[in-house]
């Protein structure tokens, strides 16, 4: 059975304080579990506590759940993948998450800019728990063009501006760093790059985020 101060831990985990305060967070789902590994301080099921479906955040409750440490990566850790993929205001749990599981397939790490909480239940749940397997890291704005220029790789924007290139131009074989902002304001970086864009139908006004990322992620994956 949960204590009562595992049950105001697990509660507290459900806001961005309570997480940066503790360095945990709530991971839910067997697969998510599995994928935290030695990260999991604890889990726990129905059969610990009674009030297990207000301890988890989704509508249908999964069979188990777990407190887990949040991953702290290196900028090593970040710059040994051969795509830095930026996300550049970036809000939706569900396309952080999204992008973070393609990461994961295609040997990226991520750059999130005022981007959603990457250690929030709903972006470890759509990441199926990629996070623990992604190397990222929470930047300033302030601080990115900064940290992105001493990376020292050839910039991409992935935006639908005029004057842009198509996704062919990128390089397949160097190292590079992808920029992608949300699908409602684009990339507000005032960072300098190749302007790239995926040709579609223009009756689609755009692509989302992480559908445009699966495309760019699988086209540099082919070479």
């Amino acid at each position: 059975m949960l204590s009562g101060a595992q049950e105001k831990l697990i509660r507290s985990l459900h806001t961005k304080k309570g997480r940066q305060k503790s360095g945990l967070c709530l991971v839910e789902g067997p697969r998510a579990v599995k994928a935290a590994g030695s990260a999991v301080e604890w889990t726990f099921t129905a059969a610990d506590i009674g009030s297990f479906d207000e301890l988890v955040t989704t509508e249908t409750p999964q069979d188990v759940a777990a407190v887990a440490r949040i991953p702290k990566w290196s900028m090593d850790a970040v710059m040994a993948r051969s795509t830095v993929v930026v996300l550049d205001g970036v809000h939706d749990p569900g396309n952080v998450g999204a992008v973070l599981r393609l990461a994961l397939g295609f040997d990226a790490s991520v750059l999130l800019v005022e981007s959603a909480d990457v250690a929030s239940p709903k972006v470890i749940r759509s990441s199926a728990g990629a996070i623990f397997g992604v190397p990222w890291m929470s930047i300033a704005r302030g601080e990115a063009a900064t940290i992105i220029t001493g990376l020292v790789r050839p910039v991409y924007r992935l935006e639908h501006a005029q004057g842009a290139k198509s996704i062919d131009a990128i390089e397949t074989k160097d190292r590079i760093v992808l920029i992608a902002g949300s699908e409602g304001r684009g990339i507000t970086l005032d960072i300098g790059g190749t302007s790239v864009t995926i040709p579609h139908n223009q009756a689609l006004e755009s692509l989302n985020v992480g559908h445009a990322l699966a495309i760019a992620l699988f086209l540099r994956a082919r070479f």
